[in-house]
């Protein structure tokens, strides 16, 4: 009988992994590796991260992060979603966001496409994150979903160049123009 291995790993695991250039996160205990992020999801978090700054932080109602950066929900949930909107400044620490943020953007690539829309949203609703959005460059769509008793629910969903607005934050319109140009 084997002793001493541990069946989850933790947060002391997850911080001993190396940097290599990919990215690493830990759901339920159970590593994923996705490979570096290609310019395209890049320049489409990045024209999101600009439109939420503007919304959040011009106004002070909270703070924008991107990836990578540990937003860690428990000892074995380590994620690093594409952008983080925190409203409570307590939940920023040296070790990253601690805690379930306002809201977690994932724009979708080839390679987590399906781990975003399943095993990802599924903990993410488990782990009390209220507000999931799923970015779909190839789409060119933005989905918006928020925790209900059951898990998700779809509260907003935009395609093409359309303006989208969020009925939990009032004067927040994100132009989906912007994002694709």
């Amino acid at each position: 009988m084997i002793t001493g291995l541990k069946q989850k790993l933790d947060y002391s695991d997850y911080a001993r992994i190396p940097p290599d250039g990919k990215r690493y996160e830990l759901l339920d205990g159970d590593v994923y590796v996705t490979p570096a992020l290609s310019p395209l999801h890049q320049r489409v978090s990045k024209r999101l991260q600009r439109q939420l700054e503007a919304y959040f932080e011009v106004s002070g109602r909270g703070e924008v992060f991107n990836a990578p950066i540990d937003l860690i929900l428990t000892p074995h949930d380590v994620v690093q979603p594409d952008l983080v909107i925190v409203t409570d400044p307590g939940q920023v620490s040296g070790r990253g966001i601690e805690g379930p943020p306002a809201l977690v953007v994932e724009v979708l690539s080839p390679s987590t496409r399906d781990h975003d829309r399943t095993v990802k949203a599924r903990r993410y609703a488990a782990l009390g994150i209220r507000h999931y959005w799923v970015v779909d460059p190839e789409a060119s769509r933005v989905e918006c979903y928020r925790g209900e008793t059951a898990g998700y629910a779809l509260v907003v969903k935009a395609e093409g160049e359309a303006s989208m607005s969020h009925p939990d934050w009032p004067g927040l319109t994100i132009s989906l123009a912007e994002l694709w140009r």
